[in-house]
């Protein structure tokens, strides 16, 4: 995988998650959706009659976690995370808002979670898992032996391209 832009970060993963959807919708298997970003219009440009040009926006609130949907009967929602760093993933790319947010969802018996994809590899951790790792650590970061140990690996296929879902399975029934 080549270096990305900072702007790109995550899009790899992403990519590989809507592509998985795609199928696990299309199979009746689930219904998980990409929550799309919240932004506000500031400016439009109408280049022709027939078309538009967003050409200003700010983003209008912050964002929870990436995805939701159903899944055997249960609410799920969970976050993509791509992290470039060997040893560890830094909590820092998990901000404070959704952190309460996977509380909100674990106090209300949905599924919630985060997919790491760290070492070429990815993983399947737990809201309750990060949320005790930081009520109990005083690190910045989850080691990847943490991950590795605590965490659900996730394996790729042909179809669907990651089978998150089968982490999914062993996680939570």
């Amino acid at each position: 995988m080549s270096k990305s832009s900072y702007g790109n970060r995550g899009m790899f993963l992403e990519n590989i998650i809507n592509d998985s959807n795609t199928y696990y919708n299309s199979i009746d298997k689930c219904l998980i959706f990409k929550k799309p970003t919240p932004i506000k219009v500031l400016n439009v440009t109408y280049p022709t009659d027939k078309s538009h040009l967003i050409d200003k926006a700010v983003y209008s609130s912050i964002s929870t976690l990436d995805y939701n949907g159903i899944y055997r009967e249960k609410y799920i929602e969970f976050d993509a995370k791509e992290c470039h760093n060997k040893t560890s993933f830094p909590l820092s790319n998990i901000k404070d808002h959704q952190l309460e947010h996977i509380k909100k969802v674990i106090l209300q018996k949905g599924i919630v979670f985060i997919i790491i994809f760290i070492n070429n590899e990815f993983y399947l951790l737990k809201g309750d898992t990060i949320i005790d790792f930081i009520k109990n650590n005083d690190r910045k970061s989850i080691e990847y032996e943490y991950i590795k140990n605590n965490g659900y690996k996730i394996n790729e296929s042909y179809t669907p391209r990651l089978k998150y879902l089968d982490a999914v399975d062993m996680a939570y029934f």
